[in-house]
């Protein structure tokens, strides 16, 4: 008798069982047949095992171990094959909206951009941001008053170094002005791409974990630059007011400086673009990191920062030294300001559409990188 109730409790395992989770709860109404159908044959065979005579003990032991075995069979196969070939059709993205919150698709488009989805993940984005800022110099004696230390140590090592030993003219501004302006813009785009470039790498943890639109990352590390760079241009602004007071200097400051919002996002939109094409190299040659840095470092002294373009008297190295894209950038900001530098319409309308071309390339490789990152990171 043991036998055979221990012959209805397998075929209960197998035919109940056998439905999957997946099924159980895609298919309620087909779990519920099956758990029903159990139940009554397993009772039967109960009552069926007390009826037995002892004399044809292993008789029906055989046959209803056999039945038991041949029932739960049809109900597996039931279960799974004919459920898979008749419900397959309702996993669509629409019946799967009534299960999940949130679902992930692929993207087969060249460039796929949701910024829907980048609005519903702000809240994150801000997250991120305020994380950066508060740990950027936590556990420091000076805490934030290093946003206003590092640029002014810059400006006289540059004072004294390039203006007074060098002796390398300004265009009529004030040094402290001049070389103030060029560390605050030339700094905050050095830091973007920088840390844009590592957006992979650094984030290769947390990118591992959860999902949130990876494109997420570069733009946090170029808003929160723009920190240092308000702290810094705040500083400039204050040491304007005190040689305009004064009357120590005479500075035309245009009515160019409104544009200066745009001018930012056209260098933070380079700097973006520029490292997140690096970002997507570094995931598989780590040597090309290494380089940035020293690259970045070279690329100051290419650019307008701490000499005038102007000094450039040499046609054909005045136009290489036009086509770095930050240089027209950095004369335009410097002339809205200062009134100094060399600006030309001509050669700020390259430098956007270089901008559009790095942040269009950077988009297009970071989008194809962040879907298989992981397994080279």
């Amino acid at each position: 008798m043991t036998a055979i109730r221990s012959g209805s409790g397998l075929f209960y395992a197998f035919a109940y069982r056998s439905l999957s989770r997946e099924y159980h709860s895609r298919y309620p109404l087909l779990s519920r047949i099956v758990h029903l159908a159990a139940n009554i044959i397993r009772g039967i065979l109960a009552i069926a095992a007390e009826l037995a005579d002892k004399s044809h003990f292993y008789y029906v032991k055989g046959v209803f171990y056999t039945v038991c075995l041949a029932i739960s069979f049809f109900f597996r196969t039931f279960a799974g094959c004919y459920g898979r070939s008749r419900f397959s059709k309702r996993t669509s993205m629409q019946d799967n909206a009534k299960y999940w919150t949130t679902t992930i698709t692929p993207r087969d488009r060249l460039l796929a951009v949701d910024f829907r989805e980048l609005w519903r993940y702000r809240d994150l984005f801000l997250l991120f941001v305020r994380r950066n800022i508060t740990t950027q110099y936590k556990q420091t004696i000076l805490g934030p008053l290093w946003f206003l230390i590092n640029p002014i140590l810059s400006v006289i090592v540059y004072m004294v170094v390039f203006g007074g030993i060098a002796g390398l003219p300004t265009d009529g501004a004030p040094p402290a002005l001049f070389y103030l302006l060029g560390v605050a813009v030339w700094g905050y785009f050095q830091t973007c791409v920088t840390a844009t470039s590592n957006a992979f790498v650094e984030n290769a943890g947390i990118f591992g974990k959860v999902y949130f639109p990876r494109l997420i990352m570069p733009l946090v590390s170029v808003t929160t630059q723009l920190v240092n760079l308000g702290v810094q241009l705040l500083l400039f602004l204050l040491v304007y007011l005190y040689y305009s007071l004064s009357g120590a200097a005479t500075i035309r400051m245009t009515w160019g400086a409104l544009a200066l919002p745009l001018l930012i996002i056209l260098l933070a939109m380079m700097a973006m673009g520029f490292g997140m094409i690096i970002s997507s190299v570094t995931t598989k040659y780590r040597d090309l990191q290494l380089l940035m840095t020293q690259v970045v470092s070279l690329w100051m002294y290419l650019t307008p920062v701490i000499y005038p373009l102007s000094m450039v008297k040499n046609a054909t190295l005045h136009t290489l030294m036009s086509l770095n894209p930050v240089t027209p950038l950095m004369e335009t900001i410097k002339y809205c300001l200062l009134g100094v530098g060399d600006f030309s319409w001509l050669w700020l309308m390259y430098s956007i559409g270089i901008t559009l071309l790095l942040l269009f390339l950077g988009l297009l490789f970071f989008q194809r990188t962040q879907k298989s990152f992981l397994d080279t990171v």
